[in-house]
């Protein structure tokens, strides 16, 4: 390709709504234009990375044995209605009618659809294992769009559909697709972890995000710098403290704490650590009527230690709270505890509730809580002594640094990813809800076990920029950058020499099929070469009159400091070469 060919359209300065490094880049390089909130076109240079990224998706997809098809982006809301996403999925889901008044939805996904293509298609184990894919376009409607292309309401993900006999099948068929994942990642050139990820209410260990990681991550990452041991934060557990518990040694006290309602402020007004100190949560749960009408509430207190926080999805599996809670209203807190948020704890409640306490809270002594009194805290709080055993001990906190590997391996380290990929078990969820089935080996319909697989084509570019870039712009890895070699010849519309030079480095690119650039637009050098540092073009060659008569070309590789000379009959070996790095 040439310059004076394509579409280039760089600018000096992002828009002022452009609030990460990817956004910007991909703004400032002419790969992306805001059409609306969360919505973009894809301008000629960026779409050269999506290609890229999907051709790589598409091979590895192929080469794991899936197959691929298209979904409509228009689904109609019957599908969705069986399985009760049409009504349980929320805004997110963007519904609209055609001429007719029917419903439709604008797919964020393909569930209902492709198991209503395997119910027509696969009727016996026979036929089994499947696994159906496509590279489409999707539509969420996100209630705060940002981050560009991280947080769009419309974008591109690849999603497939794995349908097999059994568990064990399936099973089978989650750890190809987790494979060909990881070849994919691999051959993004992209440092990534592949984390184990909570398998939400379907239950189950087969669960796995891929993360990019990256400093500006929306997702923290927890691992083990001596093992394999790697998790989202949902799903990381904190391990029980070994020690047994402490004997008291403290009375408890009723201590003024004027003004002071958290653990942080409690705990450097008294000049204690903040982990002796135990904050207090409350929850409910509600039961309800075939009407849906709340019959009776339960409320709960949960006890966290000062310094950690709650983890909702741990939450979610405690017995009695995994039917679904709620955070307590202000009447019921009040109605329990006598007091308002800020100085609640396990002692003198009005009403009893049940008490959930962490793991760390459940072998703590002489700890700090509210007292049920506004300007007052307890000190030298004590199990069995002050107050019975909790009803409930669990691991209800994210993990915090330092914390031991459940691996037993070493210590927890945390750092920040991007989602860009995910592997999923889903058993029978679709299946049953659709009454999706095939005819097994003993002749009877049995429902076919599921995955699905996502990556998200249009994230992964942007991930690939907050991970490699810097002052001067983005620096591609060679497999998605929008083209692998730029030739910048210097006054190449003033020299028949360094044209014809550069023409025929072009042609030997071309032939030996590098995905390589001409830039014959007669730019002067410095607003050449920043352009090419901006887009990111992973390896530039200069042609210039002063070094044909010196016999050299300058090359450079995105991330080298300085040009390096190389003869001209040697510049095509050089950059090949460096091509295989």
């Amino acid at each position: 390709m040439k310059a004076s060919q394509f579409l280039i359209s760089t600018l000096k300065e992002a828009p002022a709504d452009a609030e990460v490094v990817s956004h910007q880049l991909m703004t400032r390089a002419g790969m992306i234009k805001k059409l609306g909130a969360g919505i973009y076109n894809y301008m000629p240079m960026g779409l050269r990375v999506i290609r890229k990224v999907e051709a790589i998706v598409r091979e590895e997809m192929n080469r794991a044995g899936a197959v691929e098809c298209a979904m409509p982006v228009v689904q109609p809301a019957e599908l969705w209605q069986e399985t009760g996403r049409f009504e349980k999925m929320g805004p997110e889901l963007l519904r609209i009618q055609d001429r007719h008044a029917r419903d439709f939805v604008i797919q964020p996904t393909s569930e209902e659809v492709v198991t209503d293509i395997a119910r027509q298609e696969f009727r016996s184990y026979k036929q089994l294992p499947k696994n159906l894919y496509q590279i489409q376009t999707k539509f969420r409607d996100e209630r705060r769009p940002r981050f560009g292309l991280m947080r769009g309401r419309e974008f591109i993900m690849k999603d497939a559909y794995s349908f097999d006999r059994d568990p064990e099948a399936a099973k089978a068929s989650y750890q190809v697709m987790a494979a060909a994942y990881r070849r994919i990642f691999d051959r993004f050139g992209l440092r990534y972890r592949a984390v184990a990820a909570d398998s939400g209410a379907i239950g189950g260990d087969l669960s796995e995000e891929f993360q990019v990681i990256a400093a500006t991550g929306e997702d923290a990452i927890v691992y083990c710098p001596n093992s394999e041991y790697a998790a989202n934060m949902e799903k990381a557990e904190a391990l029980a403290p070994t020690h047994a518990r402490p004997a008291a040694t403290q009375p408890q006290t009723l201590t003024p704490t004027p003004g002071k309602a958290t653990c942080g402020e409690v705990a450097e007004l008294l000049g204690v650590d903040l982990s002796t100190t135990v904050k207090s949560l409350v929850l409910a749960t509600d039961e309800v009527n075939d009407q849906g009408e709340i019959v009776k509430s339960q409320v709960w207190l949960l006890l966290l230690r000062g310094d950690h926080d709650m983890n909702e999805i741990k939450v979610g599996k405690v017995p009695g709270l995994d039917v679904g809670f709620r955070f307590a209203t202000l009447s019921e807190i009040e109605e329990h505890f006598g007091c308002k948020p800020g100085y609640l704890g396990p002692l003198n409640m009005k009403k009893p509730v049940r008490i959930v306490a962490d793991r760390e809270v459940a072998l703590m002594a002489d700890w700090i809580c509210g007292a049920n009194q506004i300007d007052h805290h307890i000190t030298g709080v004590n199990w069995g002594r002050d107050l019975p055993e909790p009803d409930l001990v669990a691991d209800i906190r994210n993990v915090v640094a330092g914390d031991k590997s459940p691996d037993g391996k070493g210590e927890l380290a945390i750092e920040r990813g991007i989602e860009i990929g995910h592997v999923f078990y889903l058993g029978t969820k679709y299946s049953k809800a659709m009454n999706a089935t095939f005819l097994a080996e003993d002749g009877k319909p049995a429902f076919f076990e599921m995955g699905c697989y996502g990556i998200g084509v249009t994230r992964l570019p942007a991930a690939a920029i907050e991970q490699n870039h810097d002052e001067r712009g983005i620096i591609w890895p060679d497999a998605i950058a929008p083209f692998t070699v730029v030739i910048c010849p210097i006054g190449m519309d003033r020299s028949e020499e360094v044209k014809a030079a550069a023409e025929k480095l072009y042609a030997e690119f071309l032939a030996a099929g590098v995905d390589v650039l001409l830039d014959d637009r007669g730019e002067r050098p410095g607003a050449m070469f920043a352009d090419w540092e901006l887009i990111g073009v992973p390896h530039r060659v200069v042609i210039s009159d002063r070094g044909l008569k010196e016999g050299q070309l300058e090359y450079q590789g995105r991330r080298d400091t300085a040009a390096t000379k190389v003869a001209v009959g040697d510049v095509f070996a050089h950059v090949k070469e460096r091509l295989k790095v």
